[in-house]
């Protein structure tokens, strides 16, 4: 397996994991081509990024597992609305107009989040056909590695509260568990704190 910085290139690939592995998220629900659009910014900003694995896997190097990270999920979500908005809402416009309330609990969440880091863990998604190989270890140490490397003292990652599956692979990378959210209505999610030191 090989672990790397993620291309512009990758981003059908991003968008094809999150839209079929991270079900229980918003951002699913507007569709390959909005997520598309979506990692392409994350890849081209100075203060995000995501790292792949790619492997060997039915004949061909594919990426098999990703996750995702900010330095300010703020400032990613506005520079995205002020870039790829018009485009993005365009490409997810079906399904945006009965998902309003979502949307804007969306945009407003990271202002939501109290006393808690800046940066953020954004996503991480596994391929199915190698759960349970470390593909997701890898991935979030490579993000906690580079918020170490950038100087990022502390992340937060945000996760179902019954997502038992993603709470033991953030425990299992240094993260904490520190309060519990509503991202949206009637959703009930954790806030896991991971510290450099």
């Amino acid at each position: 397996m090989i672990v790397r910085l993620a291309r512009a290139d990758d981003a059908p690939r991003l968008a094809e994991l999150h839209a079929t592995r991270m079900t229980e998220g918003f951002l699913s629900e507007l569709g390959p081509r909005f997520l598309r659009i979506l990692y392409r910014r994350i890849v081209a900003s100075s203060d995000a990024f995501a790292f792949v694995v790619e492997e060997p896997l039915d004949g061909a190097v594919t990426v098999v597992g990703f996750a995702a990270g900010a330095l300010d999920v703020g400032a990613l979500y506005r520079r995205f609305v002020l870039r790829d908005g018009v485009i993005a809402g365009i490409a997810a416009t079906p399904r945006l107009v009965g998902s309003w309330r979502r949307v804007l609990e969306t945009l407003r969440y990271p202002g939501s989040t109290g006393d808690l880091p800046d940066a953020e863990i954004l996503s991480v998604a596994v391929d199915p056909r190698v759960t349970g190989r470390g593909v997701g270890t890898q991935v979030v140490d490579a993000a906690t590695s580079e918020f170490h490397r950038r100087g990022v003292a502390a992340a937060k990652v945000v996760t179902g509260a019954d997502n038992v599956a993603a709470l033991a692979l953030y425990t299992r990378c240094g993260f904490v568990r520190r309060e519990q959210i509503a991202v949206h209505e009637g959703t009930s999610s954790e806030v896991l704190v991971w510290s450099s030191s």
